[in-house]
């Protein structure tokens, strides 16, 4: 059975701890303001251990796709509530900007 988690964020630099199928870790979503600018996450294990960083939050596909030799067992999607296929802006993350975990646990 597919499962969908909404990580609990909010549109500000943030950390949140979030277990996943009996695994911890730390998702750190930050703002970049440049040029094409957006929301980033970086995933960490329970101890701080780096496991992916720089992950852009767009819509559209699993942002985790590109890193499935990881097996981390879950894939993340962004969408917006009022547009699925709008990038969430500097405002709306956390609010109808949303990131979920998909996980197949049964």
């Amino acid at each position: 059975m597919t499962v969908f988690y909404e990580v609990p964020l909010q549109p500000t630099n943030q950390t949140v701890s979030v277990s996943i199928s009996g695994s911890s870790y730390s998702f750190r979503t930050y703002y970049c303001n440049e040029e094409n600018s957006g929301w980033v996450l970086d995933i960490s294990d329970n101890s701080g251990n780096p496991v992916i960083q720089g992950i852009p939050l767009v819509t559209g596909a699993d942002l985790l796709g590109q890193f499935a030799y990881l097996n981390l067992g879950f894939s993340l999607m962004v969408t917006t509530d009022s547009a699925p296929a709008a990038v969430p802006t500097f405002e709306n993350l956390g609010i109808n900007g949303r990131l979920y975990v998909v996980t197949n646990d049964q």
